[in-house]
């Protein structure tokens, strides 16, 4: 790589001079701990990815087979204002189709979290007295 004329080495110093063994070795003490954490990590990441991915059919299978509650949630940007139970898989997509009508026609959901989270600091604060 050059940037106006001036060669600028990425990899590791090369020759059979001592300067050059000196150089390596300083490279290897900085570069290899960082290319260790970063490929851990890498590696970290990707295993906990593939564990979800294949986890995750069966969890939806779970659900959807044993008939479990589905949330509905509403969001303002990424802050959740309502959540509601909505019984099964179908009728979860039609409850989902019925909140955005209503929030397309300026119908917004009330905001049951913020006054949920009230009631449980306010029990918490009465439970400490």
């Amino acid at each position: 790589m050059s940037l106006g004329g001036l060669e600028v080495p990425i990899g590791p110093p090369a020759g059979d001079d001592p300067i050059s063994a000196i150089l390596l070795v300083l490279w290897l003490v900085i570069a290899l701990p960082i290319i260790v954490v970063v490929v851990g990590i890498m590696l970290l990441t990707g295993i906990e990815l593939v564990l979800l991915l294949a986890i995750l059919p069966f969890a939806i299978g779970a659900r959807v087979v044993f008939g479990r509650h589905w949330t509905v949630e509403v969001r303002r940007g990424f802050t959740p204002i309502h959540e509601e139970r909505a019984g099964s898989w179908t009728a979860s997509g039609v409850r989902i189709k019925e909140l955005a009508r209503e929030i397309e026609s300026g119908n917004v959901p009330a905001d049951t979290l913020t006054k949920l989270s009230a009631k449980q600091s306010a029990k918490q604060s009465a439970k400490q007295s």
